[in-house]
Parts: C-alpha cells; structure tokens; sequence
C-alpha cells in the first residue's frame, strides 16, 4: 500500500516518475488498452511537420528561447519586464533576482486557463490581449502597482503579509474581470495566493524571492540542476494545492489517479504532473542565468500536459476519443479521461521532440524539450485551435478550479 512505503511515495515528485508513468500510459494506448483514448503513431511525422512550420515561422534563424513566463510579459513588440526592472535600478543582481521570483510566482500561480470570454485591456498600446499573455501582463502590472507588497516604499515584491489578505475583489480589479470581463476560476487564483503567502509563513519565508538566494548559495561551482529547482519548488509550495492525494504524510500536488496504472507497485493508481511546478521551474531558470548560474539538465524536466500541447495531439489525430460524445461534455481534472489525455501528452512531446531534433540535426543540448515547447509545441497548439474553433478554445471542456491548467 502507498501509505507504508514513503520514499515510494516521495519519488512520485521527481521527474523521472512523470516520465514513466507516462510511458506507461502511451503504452497502453499502444496496446489498445486505455479507456477514453486511442493512440495512433502513424501520424505523429505530420504533427512533426506542423510543428516545425510553427517554428521556422516564428524562429527562422533556430535562436528559440526557453519556453518560461518571460515569454508572455513581450507584448506589443516591448519586453515590459525589461522595461520594468531599468526603471527599477535595482542595486545588484540579488535584488533583481529576488523581484524576478517573486513576479514569476505569483504570475505563474494566475496562469490558469483564462477562458474565451476574458480580456485585459492593455493601457501602452491600446488593445485588449487574452488568455496568457493577457494574465501575464495584468500580473506584471498589478506587480509594478506593489499589490503584492506589504511595504509601499518597496512595491516591486511579493511578500507573505500582502499575500495572505490579497482578497478576490482586488484580484477582479486588477484583472479588469467582472460581468462584462468574466474571468475563470477568480476566486481560486485569490485562494491559491492567500495559501502561498501563509505557505511561506509557515516555513519561514517572507517572500519567494527567498528562493533565488538558496539557489545562489548552493550553486556548486556555479551551476545548478533544473531537477533540483523543480525539488525546491516542490517542497517550499506543495502545501499550497487545494486537499489533494495526501499519501503518507506528503502532499502530492498535480497527481491523479487511474486505475490501470502500475497495477503492481506501492504506489499502483497514481499518475504525477506537476504541471504549474514545472512551468514555475522552467520560469525560475533565466533569473539564475542573468546573474551568472549555469543551469544544467534542463531536460530532465518533461513536457507540460496542458491543452495546447495536449490540443495538439488530439487536434491533428495522434490520439483520438474512443467514444466521440466524450467531446460534446465537460470533464474534471480528476476524471481518467483527463488523466490519460495529460500522460499520454508528456510522452508524446518526448517524441516529438526527438523526432523534431532529427529533422533539425540539432542536439539535445542544443535544442532541448523547453526550447521544442517554447518554438514549438505550445504555440502550434493554439495555432491548430484557432484553425479548427472560432474561439481558439481546446478541444475539450475541462472543469478547472484555476489550479491545474
């Protein structure tokens, strides 16, 4: 049983255990197995096609940087988080480093699907821009306004004190959401902020800035490991997922059950994601680079089941629904069918970007999965939705309380 063997347990936080339990899953899938999903291999070359003319249209020289949050603050041809930290003129690379953190986490946190029907109203080029690269924009403002700061002579922060009363109305306000603007999961996305904010009380932190310097410090030789970023990100923010599988003691965050996974291991049932911990890890990267920390083994972390790479593979036939009402309904995160769709999803970005690194001639280390989902998957995703849905929605409706996609 999971509850007698924690370091079972403990491993289902690792990437490596994301991996193989979605392996197993397209395995089954393979075999013809699964319950919701069939897997047809075949047409993963004209996925491949299709996601290589994404990229060759949005990266002609090949220069792809990571997929991350920074990403999603270039709006309007300006980067405003560039933009931002000149005006800042922080005094040295630790208190950039530490704003950068505490902006990433809180935007990545309010990185839940928007939905179609939101928009923010950017005030530097006049237009409305949705989904993430509207949260992410709205964050970055409400960031620079000090809405996360409890000290107003030092607004570009995000402390546990601001954190812990930020309440839903000054959330909406900030995100310009209400009746007319409606915004998915508001009052989730204010939840998940209060609870990180007691999280980084409880374990004696003021602000998650904190964590650029535990990473500088323990930077052996200068460099770092992405699997130990995601590890920190793990232990110093699991508490603040909604009641979830809590199984000996330790809180597993984005892991789900299905029931015909490792039917024969202690921890039988149980499929990981961590899904919005590995966005945040991929996201906490290039703060550590700009002050000089190399990180190594970025790929070790996986691909992130989320529905424009997931959208992807359904969206152009590399899995397709077993039982076709099942598009006409909406589905909880916890559902198999959800759970299956989200392994079947890291798997086959594994594949995809080793079949990308070949039609390229380009090596792992230059052209790892971060770069492959940045290019890349997540943008041919939301391309392929657009072409296929007026709204550019996913396609399929998933019932989210804006703390897993």
């Amino acid at each position: 049983m999971p509850d007698r063997d924690p370091e079972a347990v403990r491993r289902l936080l690792k990437p490596a255990a994301i991996r193989e339990r979605a392996q197993e899953m397209l395995q089954l899938g393979l075999e013809g197995r699964l319950l919701h999903f069939s897997v047809h291999p075949e047409r993963l070359a004209a996925c491949a096609d299709y996601v290589l003319d994404t990229i060759r249209a949005n990266y002609p020289t090949l220069d792809i940087p990571f997929h991350a949050r920074w990403r999603h603050f270039v709006v309007g041809g300006m980067d405003r988080w560039n933009m931002l930290e000149r005006g800042a003129h922080f005094p040295d690379a630790g208190a950039r480093g530490r704003a950068a953190y505490d902006l990433a986490v809180v935007s990545v946190l309010l990185d839940a699907g928007a939905g179609p029907a939101w928009s923010y109203h950017d005030k530097v080029t006049g237009k409305p821009i949705g989904r993430s690269e509207g949260l992410a924009l709205a964050s970055l403002d409400m960031f620079a306004t000090g809405l996360f700061s409890s000290d107003a002579a030092d607004p570009l922060r995000a402390d546990s004190e601001a954190l812990k009363r930020l309440d839903t109305e000054a959330l909406a306000a900030g995100f310009q959401a209400g009746q007319a603007n409606p915004l998915l999961a508001l009052e989730g996305r204010a939840a998940l902020l209060n609870r990180l904010g007691e999280e980084l009380e409880r374990q004696g932190l003021t602000r998650p800035g904190d964590l650029f310097d535990r990473f500088f410090e323990t930077a052996s030789g200068g460099s770092i490991r992405a699997s130990h970023i995601l590890a920190e990100v793990l232990g110093t923010f699991g508490g603040i997922w909604p009641s979830r599988l809590t199984v000996a003691g330790i809180a597993l965050g984005d892991t789900w059950r299905h029931p015909l996974i490792a039917p024969d291991a202690s921890t039988a049932g149980l499929v990981p994601f961590h899904k919005l911990s590995q966005w945040l890890s991929y996201s906490l990267i290039e703060p550590l680079q700009w002050a000089g920390i190399t990180v190594v083994d970025i790929d070790d972390l996986t691909g992130l089941p989320e529905y424009r790479n997931g959208g992807l593979f359904l969206d152009l036939g590399v899995i397709t629904l077993k039982h076709a009402d099942d598009a006409a309904r909406s589905h909880e995160v916890a559902s198999p069918l959800v759970v299956e769709w989200r392994a079947l999803t890291v798997a086959l970005l594994d594949q995809l970007g080793a079949l990308i690194r070949e039609r390229l001639d380009r090596s792992r280390d230059e052209l790892p999965l971060a770069k492959v989902l940045e290019g890349g998957t997540w943008a041919a995703g939301r391309r392929i939705a657009r072409e296929k849905r007026g709204d550019g929605g996913p396609p399929l409706t998933i019932v989210s309380d804006g703390t897993v996609f």
